[in-house]
């Protein structure tokens, strides 16, 4: 059976998801989390990209990125990072060998899904038993996004940046939506949509990308996620 198409929509966020091959751990010390971030700076800049949210785990990356107007900048810039992760981990232990699942998985994502987006990377570490609660792991956006420390990386979306009309305000807000507990349903779509390669939003997104794509594409999608700014 032939592989399913990836989407790759110019000037739209997609939330991506990359393992390690055959779930190994692509991450075993600190140094490697610390490389992986410092590509990720680089090459955000090289490529054009904007990054609005990320998590690391020991097995597997997630990140929400918009690649801007290029089509071909989201697969080269992923390219790049696991290239540079391959080679800093081969050296290293004097392996041969992938590192990394050969296709990552990716889903465009409805700019008006983005701050849910945001809040499902940034809670991984909390589900999956990895962190007491978000601000616990250092290993995720979260910690730059409330302005806690390390290297600038992120770039603020506008679903972000539609908070409040000033920085403070924005990150006490976002500080709240971060400490709720998201409906199921919503979990489940993103978590669906990016496992399936398919579209992270409201039914009508379907039309939408259709319409800019010419190709027939599935959305797991049912309904909004419900946003709390209080």
């Amino acid at each position: 059976m032939p592989r399913k198409r990836r989407v790759v929509l110019p000037g739209y966020p997609h939330h991506i998801l990359h393992r390690g091959h055959n779930r190994q751990a692509v991450f075993k010390e600190e140094e490697d989390y610390l490389k992986y971030l410092a590509d990720v700076k680089e090459l955000k800049h090289s490529f054009g990209v904007d990054v609005y949210a990320w998590c690391l785990l020991p097995e597997e990356v997630h990140l929400l990125i918009n690649p801007g107007p290029d089509e071909g900048a989201l697969g080269s810039f992923m390219k790049s990072l696991a290239a540079r992760m391959t080679r800093h981990r081969n050296r290293r232990e004097e392996r041969r060998g992938t590192l990394w699942e050969s296709r990552y998985r990716s889903s465009p994502v409805q700019p008006s899904w983005l701050l849910a987006c945001d809040r499902y990377l940034e809670q991984l570490p909390v589900r999956l038993g990895r962190a007491r609660s978000v601000e616990w792991y250092p290993w995720s956006s979260y910690s730059e996004r409330m302005q806690r420390g390390g290297k600038p990386i992120l770039d603020l979306d506008p679903d972000y940046l539609a908070l409040a009309d000033d920085e403070l305000h924005r990150r006490i807000i976002y500080e709240r939506y971060a400490q709720q507990t998201p409906k199921a349903s919503e979990t489940a779509l993103i978590h669906d949509a990016v496992e399936r390669n398919q579209l992270t939003g409201d039914p009508g997104f379907t039309d939408e990308v259709e319409a800019l794509t010419g190709h027939r594409v599935s959305n797991r999608g049912r309904g909004r996620p419900r946003r709390r700014r209080d």
